[in-house]
């Protein structure tokens, strides 16, 4: 597994979200650029769907609470934004798997001081949707928690 550069990540807390408040809603929104290698992660209300670009590379989270505890929910375009095509949904799906460990673990770093104020939330469980119209890609597993993810 491919360890975070922390000097590569940008944070961005958006309007209504601090370091540490709210738990819900609390949404995340990770791109990168393929130029520079940085990660960019906003923390937000609410998905930053205006940082998205049109190939649909990024990694959309969020916490949900069952009622019984929380747990995290993260989301891939395995398709990516056009139709539907075999080969590239085969490619995106193992660069996705490839790369998630060093997203998840850009998500835990960048909000460290959450994850220290609500220190449960570690070990909860984190999920991870890979969505397609293709039923060998579009699944919802298990990736561990983000304890597995610290860096």
């Amino acid at each position: 597994m491919k360890k975070l550069d922390p000097q590569k990540l940008s944070v961005e807390f958006r309007e209504g979200v601090t370091a540490t408040t709210p738990t819900l809603p609390r949404r995340y929104t990770l791109t990168h650029s393929d130029i520079t290698a940085e990660l960019f992660l906003t923390i937000g209300r609410n998905y930053a769907y205006d940082a998205i670009n049109p190939i649909r590379d990024e990694v959309l989270g969020e916490w949900i609470n069952t009622g019984e505890g929380c747990y995290y929910q993260a989301y891939v375009f395995v398709d990516g934004s056009g139709p539907f095509n075999q080969a590239a949904a085969a490619l995106r799906n193992t660069i996705f798997r490839r790369e998630l460990p060093l997203a998840l673990q850009a998500i835990r770093y960048g909000d460290q001081k959450f994850f220290a104020s609500h220190p449960a939330l570690n070990h909860a469980p984190l999920f991870v949707h890979f969505i397609s119209v293709s039923p060998q890609y579009n699944r919802n597993e298990l990736w561990g928690t983000f304890s597995d993810y610290e860096i």
